[in-house]
């Protein structure tokens, strides 16, 4: 039994080294899916196979002779409910997605809650462990560590009065940015020329200072700067 208990407890130890590694990749490049939600999502998996690995620990040994089920059909049907509910808490805005932490932090649940309905204890309180370890810890060492900030900028001119767009990108280059996806539209029946862009820098702070100097120039007519990040 220990040597089994200490087989569960390596794979969900890989499960959340493999999932945040993977994370913290995505984090580095700014994507809205990171370093929580992919350690969270990985870990779950692991806990929905062991349900099916070590199907003989929690369901009786004589009732798998005389009856011909498959009590992880109600596993799967659990999780399959669980996407619409993790779906309801996702937020698009533009290029911003906020609330796949969450998402995933629901699943993970659904995830626990199979595994202490099957009284497999011992992975369940391991894996509440990990959860709680993963949505604290890993904020932490998620703001601590280095990564692109990524945005979703728009800014808005007078037509007769837009600035050109070597001119803009030169003032977002001396805010630290790089811009990526370039593109213009008129509005309010052609007399506002728009720029929309996504922009990146290795600093948040830079964003700030962008924010401050377009709020300072009379030709702007309107911008925004929109953190991608969950």
């Amino acid at each position: 039994m220990e040597n089994e208990y200490l087989n569960i407890l390596l794979r969900l130890l890989l499960a959340l080294v493999a999932g945040g590694l993977i994370g913290l990749e995505r984090s580095y490049h700014g994507r809205p899916a990171g370093f929580r939600t992919h350690t969270l999502v990985c870990l779950a998996s692991t806990l929905l196979m062991l349900v099916a690995v070590y199907e003989s620990q929690w369901f009786p040994t004589a009732a798998m002779d005389t009856v011909r089920i498959d009590p992880t059909r109600m596993a799967q049907g659990i999780m399959t409910g669980m996407g619409f509910l993790g779906a309801g808490v996702i937020i698009k805005e533009g290029a911003s997605v906020r609330g796949l932490t969450t998402a995933a932090s629901l699943w993970i649940t659904a995830a626990i809650g199979v595994l202490a309905g099957v009284g497999f204890y011992f992975p369940t309180i391991v894996a509440t462990i990990f959860t709680l370890s993963t949505l604290s810890l890993f904020r932490w060492i998620e703001v601590k560590m280095p990564s692109q900030f990524y945005a979703y900028h728009v800014v808005r001119f007078p037509r007769n009065a837009a600035m050109p767009e070597p001119e803009l990108r030169a003032l977002i280059a001396q805010h630290g940015f790089s811009i990526a996806n370039l593109s213009y539209r008129l509005n309010g029946d052609g007399k506002i020329f728009e720029y929309r862009m996504t922009i990146r820098s290795l600093r948040r702070d830079n964003a700030r200072r962008l924010a401050e100097t377009l709020n300072k120039m009379q030709s702007v007519l309107e911008f925004r700067i929109s953190p991608t990040g969950d």
